[in-house]
Formats: structure tokens, sequence, C-alpha cells
């Protein structure tokens, strides 16, 4: 049997309940099943109307094996705009394709044609089979550094004080 090629395509605005459906997937794999508070009307208004991110499906046939969203940032130090990988996952049947990886150089691409001046993305500790395919592409952990972070409702709490 004939493998089925890999297509790496944008998401169309009709496809939010799948962003949603794959964001919930998501979850489930990093155990914050209960963190996700998106709904499919917000996905569409912040991805297809403000364009505040972008989403990217990884399509083999006629079925969506996994998806990454990301957007830009910026780095006072570079001078230039980076692209900020916020989530990649790979339906579970379907990981050890090089399909996480395809994903991950398609973004490469376009942050090169972008005039990017890095690609960034955080990783959990325990996902050794993530780690491992970020160490075989020459990503390098950034280990003096720690995420911060204020929710919805410190964020709320200290603009108030």
């Amino acid at each position: 049997m004939e493998k089925t090629q890999l297509i790496i395509r944008p998401a169309r605005p009709e496809e939010a309940g799948l962003v949603l459906e794959f964001i919930k997937k998501l979850a489930v794999y990093e155990k914050c099943a209960d963190e996700v508070v998106a709904d499919e009307a917000t996905l569409y208004h912040s991805l297809f109307v403000e364009k505040s991110a972008e989403v990217v499906f990884a399509e083999e046939g006629n079925t969506i094996v996994g998806f990454a969203l990301f957007f830009h940032n910026f780095s006072t130090f570079v001078g230039r705009k980076g692209l900020y990988l916020e989530d990649l996952f790979i339906l579970p049947e379907k990981r050890g394709f090089g399909y996480g990886k395809a994903l991950l150089k398609y973004l490469a691409k376009l942050a090169v044609e972008r005039n990017c001046g890095r690609m960034e993305w955080i990783c959990l500790d325990w996902n050794k089979p993530a780690l491992t395919v970020y160490r075989s592409i020459g990503a390098v952990p950034m280990d003096e550094w720690t995420v911060q972070r204020l929710d919805e409702e410190a964020l709320k709490r200290f603009a108030q004080d």
C-alpha cells in the first residue's frame, strides 16, 4: 500500500471547531483538560477576524492528523519579529511518522520567509518524545529562563490595584 502524502495547510474559517477539537486533545495529553475555556466563536474571532494567531493543519489524505498554532512576537535584542509556536499536536496513532517534524520544518521555512529572527516555544519537561525531536532539529533549551504567567484572574486583580 502506498503511503499517503502529508499536506500542511492553513486552517480555514469554517474549521474553527476543528481547531478547538485539537486544542482539547492537546489539553488532555498535557493533563490540563479542565483549563480549556476557549469556544468555537472566540477562536473564530481571534484567528480569522483579529488574526491574533495562525493555525496550520497536517493532513494525510482526507484526515487531519495534527495542528500547530503560532503567532509573531518581537525580540528587542534581535530587533525583529520572531515566530512563537504556542501549540503543536499530532494524533497519538500518527506519532512516529515524522509529522511533528514536518510541521516544525514548515514553520521554520515560514519564519525564514517572514524574516523572523528566531522561532521559540515551550515544552513540558516530562514530554521526552517531543524533547528528543526538538534536540534532533537543533533546538536548545533556555535553562536560565523561567516562564512567568498572570492568569486572567490575577491579571484583572493586578490591573485594578
